[in-house]
């Protein structure tokens, strides 16, 4: 029983996950182009050194669920994969639950577990249970905890019907939600999820959300989440971290990037008469985003939206009006733009 060699630190007040200064660099051989490339790359190779991650540091509390967020590229799964012990890190420092991740000890292997989007865990020809099963002797999981925990999480994810059918046949969705049953099945203490809702259809997304939300707030797993999905960001985690070029570039909460990062809001209003909203009458309150007879949408300045708003108000024969905050997909690609 691993729970009485390892404290558990899901009621403890020390991190979780607890980096500094990690760094990982990639020696790549640069081959000349053409066979005279190929030739001379026999006798004398050209190497270059490129930096995944460069001096991350970050802190994630116990029970935390956060969002780890960057363009391709970044060092996102870089990042993971050395936190679970996948990747020696060229220098810097990590602990998971206390342990040193690329030690790769027993007690650690048995607390953690990762989930790749475009990766399978589970074995293609046999059906879904069968590699459950498996999962569950590797662990030393009792026959009646596995039944249990097999039929709560099937029946939340809407496949238990699909539990005795081969892996290939099923869809992208549902080998999805079968291979989160995998990971969860020892229940970990904490989860890797590395763009989990890659490739789903909305629906399946919505449920795989709601799926982890819910594993969260019951088993205070402490979650790190990539997803380029920015609805799974903002239903799930109050916390980002934020990371480009392999560097940490903001580390806070998702509301904060909107106030930080984004000095506007924007205004829709619709009119009475489709000639009342003209674009020159509109261009001295704002940007126009967008504009239709009778409706229009305007981009402004966070410290002007209430004159902005009295003065459309007054002077235009106004029927709806509403505020709302630029998306924060929108928000995003901006800071990485930048």
């Amino acid at each position: 029983d691993f729970s009485l060699k390892t404290p558990d630190l899901r009621l403890s007040p020390v991190p979780a996950i607890e980096v500094n200064g990690l760094t990982k660099t990639f020696r790549t051989y640069k081959k000349q182009p053409g066979f005279k490339g190929a030739l001379r790359g026999l006798f004398k190779r050209e190497y270059e050194a490129v930096a995944a991650v460069c001096d991350v540091s970050f802190k994630v509390e116990p029970g935390e669920l956060v969002g780890f967020l960057g363009p391709n590229g970044a060092g996102k799964t870089t990042t993971l994969k050395m936190l679970a012990g996948l990747l020696y890190p060229s220098s810097g420092d990590a602990r998971v639950l206390g342990h040193v991740p690329w030690e790769r000890a027993d007690a650690y292997r048995r607390q953690f577990a990762l989930v790749l989007g475009g990766k399978n865990q589970l074995w293609w020809d046999l059906p879904a249970r069968e590699s459950l099963e498996l999962n569950a002797k590797i662990y030393g999981i009792p026959q009646d905890r596995f039944e249990r925990t097999v039929a709560e999480m099937t029946e939340m994810l809407n496949v238990r019907d699909k539990l005795n059918i081969s892996v290939r046949e099923l869809s992208l969705g549902e080998r999805m939600k079968m291979e989160l049953i995998a990971s969860l099945l020892h229940q970990p203490k904490i989860l890797f999820l590395d763009e989990p809702t890659i490739g789903l259809d909305v629906v399946s997304q919505k449920v795989v959300r709601e799926f982890l939300k819910h594993h969260n707030a019951k088993q205070k797993t402490t979650i790190l989440l990539t997803s380029h999905y920015m609805a799974d960001i903002q239903a799930l985690c109050e916390r980002v971290i934020i990371i480009d070029h392999g560097k940490i570039s903001f580390d806070g909460k998702l509301s904060d990037v909107v106030d930080r990062f984004a000095d506007f809001k924007l205004i829709s209003i619709e009119c009475d008469g489709a000639d009342a909203c003209t674009k020159e009458s509109l261009a001295k309150y704002g940007e126009l985003v967008e504009h239709t007879p009778g409706s229009i949408k305007l981009k402004v300045k966070r410290d002007r939206v209430i004159p902005v708003c009295k003065a459309l108000l007054d002077e235009l024969p106004v029927r709806d009006i509403d505020i709302e905050e630029v998306p924060i997909e929108d928000v995003i690609r901006q800071m990485f733009a930048r």
